[in-house]
């Protein structure tokens, strides 16, 4: 018996020192490898959201790139965001008639269809990537029918943005919000004037987040803010500004119930990570929520949507009927789209793809809409469904593969 205890100790050490892969080895290197520096590669030869992040990094500056790339302390909660979907296997089908696959993709988000059940996520600084900004993405995601939901701390101004869209196209508002009425007051007549349906709360950041590879940068949020409005003259400065006090925000449930009254627009939640938390939003009527771990910027050690998904699943499987569960994090591919979704997920949100793509301005992010929509089709036919909406979590064996991860 001694050896074969050898043996796994050998294997325990192997796997732990397996190395992330930020970027999947797919060969991009020997396609695009011998590209100059500044030059973007035809679009027609991106083949997944992944290589979106392996153009956007040889393309922006090293600053502007940390600042869509960056995750919190020791990215733990980064790597384990993208390394998570891998850790459980799929049941397919066979024999089953999969050829309208392709006509079950839309979906409705707050009774507004959509033509695929994935929407760009809020990330703030669309300017770091184009110069038109969130234009390319507001315009891709009208161009293909998807959900948008600007960040507060876009680029463009709320009005700008409205200003963007085409005349029947669904943006929702994400916003960071605390105890100030009056500003929030003024901010929600802002977004209700601007024609946006839905406002996004983002409460899983109630303090600044421990980006170390940020700091190294200058491309914390906070000092990305500063540069862009001319109120600190160097990056210099900001890189030994790195204890400065933190800020905090009150967030409880009681505010959150008194926001409701303060808006005739639904408050989705964003950043619930327990079931706990998911049953108190229920409790507090929220007409949807958002299982995030801010992509793994604030909290090192928080689970990954997928994890708490599986949570609620397992331990209070009627949350999915009794508000619109919507999930973001770490989602790379159509395979990680319908893990979400067997578990009662409704929709998917993707931030940093979506930023990566718009370097190449509106025709990225549509190309990076186009290629997830295809690979949600085949995916799912290869898994032997017919119909989208009947997929379930007899799908995927929900017992952790351990011998990746």
């Amino acid at each position: 018996m001694r050896p074969s205890f050898i043996f796994l100790g050998f294997v325990s050490v192997a796997l732990a020192a397996r190395p992330f892969l930020n970027e999947p080895d797919t060969a991009i290197e020997d396609d695009f490898g011998d590209l100059p520096a500044g030059a973007l590669p035809d679009l027609s030869r991106i083949v997944g959201l992944p290589d979106f992040n392996w153009v956007a990094r040889r393309y922006m500056n090293i600053s502007a790139y940390t600042f869509y790339r960056t995750g919190s302390a020791g990215e733990w909660s980064y790597r384990n965001n993208l390394e998570v979907f891998n850790r459980f296997r799929f049941r397919p089908r066979v024999m089953t008639d999969i050829t309208n696959i392709e006509s079950t993709l839309p979906t409705t988000i707050l009774g507004y269809n959509f033509s695929a059940p994935f929407y760009i996520s809020p990330c703030s600084r669309g300017g770091l990537a184009h110069p038109e900004a969130e234009r390319g993405l507001v315009q891709g995601a009208a161009a293909e029918n998807i959900l948008y939901v600007p960040s507060l701390f876009a680029t463009l101004s709320i009005e700008d943005i409205a200003a963007a869209k085409n005349a029947s196209q669904v943006i929702f508002q994400q916003v960071y919000l605390d105890s100030n009425d009056t500003a929030t007051q003024l901010l929600f007549d802002r977004i209700e004037r601007s024609g946006a349906k839905a406002i996004v709360f983002t409460v899983d950041a109630p303090a600044d987040g421990n980006r170390h590879r940020a700091a190294r940068f200058g491309a914390n949020s906070k000092q990305v803010k500063s540069i862009l409005l001319n109120t600190v003259p160097a990056v210099l400065t900001l890189l030994h500004s790195l204890h400065d006090e933190l800020e905090y925000s009150l967030i409880t449930w009681d505010i959150y119930k008194q926001l409701q009254t303060m808006t005739t627009l639904p408050i989705i939640i964003k950043g619930i990570g327990s079931v706990e938390d998911a049953r108190a939003a229920v409790a507090a009527g929220a007409p949807g929520i958002i299982l995030s771990n801010h992509g793994g910027r604030q909290l090192d050690g928080s689970p990954s949507s997928l994890e708490i998904a599986l949570e609620i699943h397992e331990e209070a499987p009627e949350v999915f009927t009794q508000t619109e569960v919507f999930a973001d994090g770490g989602v790379r591919y159509g395979t990680d789209v319908l893990k979400l979704l067997a578990l009662g997920v409704r929709a998917v949100g993707i931030g940093r793809p979506f930023m990566f793509s718009n370097v190449y301005g509106k025709d990225g992010v549509v190309r990076a809409i186009q290629l997830l929509k295809r690979e949600i089709a085949g995916d799912a036919a290869n898994l032997g469904l017919g119909d989208l909406k009947k997929i379930d979590a007899s799908y995927v064996k929900w017992t952790p593969n351990h011998w990746y991860g």
